[in-house]
């Protein structure tokens, strides 16, 4: 019995030994396997803080682009709105320039028939006197206004709205229709530019 008690102690001696690196090879895969785990982890959070890092710098060179672009855009509107504006005014200035020799053109031819009238209205003589006097001074006029190149509108013909100004109209057997039958106020022109359109009577 007491043989028997022995070897039953040295048979369980022997499966503890025998099973205590198991337990050891089990523990260290184990930690292995947490190392592992730990490292990836450590890798994803370094993988994601350079990503953010990247995007980051991404986000400020393209801001800074863009500053840049606004910056030169903006200079760039400063610049044609003073162009601009110096246009408007040299623009201005020329017009009244062009306005002024204009007038100064027309008073030139316009003053000595003044001074035709004026000389008319302080001589003394009959009615066939004035009546020469006052042709002259409309013979000055037509004689401006051809300097000028204005003349006088055709009113022979038919009635041209583009011309003339019916203010009434007339039966009329022995006229066309659409004829002008008589003026009653001349109209006057400078190349296609009508001046005053001839005021007329027009057939039916």
């Amino acid at each position: 019995m007491e043989d028997n008690k022995d070897i039953l102690e040295e048979v369980d001696n022997t499966l503890e030994t025998e099973a205590q690196p198991e337990t050891e090879i089990d523990s260290e895969e184990t930690t292995n396997t947490e190392s592992e785990i730990n490292e990836t982890s450590d890798n994803e959070e370094n993988n994601d803080k350079e990503n953010e890092l990247d995007a980051m710098r991404k986000l400020k060179d393209e801001n800074k682009k863009l500053t840049n672009e606004i910056d030169t855009l903006k200079e760039r509107l400063l610049r044609l709105t003073a162009e601009y504006e110096n246009y408007r005014k040299r623009t201005a200035k020329e017009k009244e320039g062009i306005y002024t020799d204009a007038c100064t053109d027309v008073l030139k031819e316009m003053i000595p028939v003044l001074d035709n009238l004026e000389r008319a209205v302080e001589v003394e003589g009959n009615a066939q006197d004035i009546k020469k006097g006052i042709e002259m001074t409309i013979k000055g006029f037509k004689t401006s206004f051809e300097k000028l190149g204005v003349e006088e509108i055709d009113a022979t013909g038919e009635f041209d709205p583009n011309l003339h100004q019916a203010v009434m109209h007339i039966e009329d057997e022995n006229l066309n229709t659409n004829t002008i039958a008589e003026v009653f106020q001349k109209g006057y022109k400078r190349g296609e530019k009508v001046i005053r359109y001839t005021v007329v009577k027009v057939a039916n």
